[in-house]
């Protein structure tokens, strides 16, 4: 099985981060499983304008065939004004309706406030419902202060657990559908 992480953040690391822990607790729990992470910084993605994907540049083409190709996914996105990034809007606005048919969405946040905490199940889930993903129900919302400030590495040990946690989810869900 591949699990495919996307950080939806155009700058800081804190995302990419928290969705890099989310795979990496999925290697530890099953090692056969292949893990890649597309950080939005690292790619062009053209703003989607309804034309078919064949319009846009190479990055966009790329990182769509990646997400599709997926056996089950993990979303990370900052909360910007209550919502997710713009970025990661985009990215998901250049994909079909049944794009995660038969696959496991995860989703993990990062944000100042708790209040946005909401923000995964109430907007990126239904988005992720929208596309016919499969939302676990150990989402993990990080608040900022859970990061170091030099080295925004996770320093919160009940954010590892709930990490773990959803990756172990994510599998044993995933595993489910395929195996039906």
């Amino acid at each position: 099985m591949k699990l495919v992480g996307v950080s939806g953040a155009l700058a800081g690391e804190k995302t990419s981060v928290a969705v890099g822990g989310v795979l990496a607790a999925a290697r530890r729990h099953d090692p056969s499983i292949k893990t890649e992470l597309i950080d939005l910084r690292d790619y062009d993605i053209e703003f989607a304008s309804g034309l078919p994907l064949s319009g846009y540049n190479e990055d966009t083409w790329n990182v769509v065939k990646k997400i599709l190709a997926a056996d089950f996914l993990v979303f990370g996105t900052p909360i910007y004004q209550a919502s997710l990034s713009g970025a990661l809007k985009n990215l998901l606005d250049h994909l079909p309706e049944y794009a995660f048919k038969n696959k496991v969405t995860g989703m993990v946040a990062t944000g100042w406030t708790n209040r946005h905490f909401l923000v995964l199940e109430y907007h990126l889930g239904s988005i992720l419902n929208y596309f016919k993903g499969l939302t676990p129900t150990g989402n993990v919302f990080i608040h900022n202060d859970a990061f170091d400030i030099e080295s925004n590495e996770i320093i919160d040990e009940r954010i590892h657990d709930r990490m773990e946690k959803l990756a172990k989810e994510m599998i044993y869900l995933q595993k489910g559908i395929l195996n039906r």
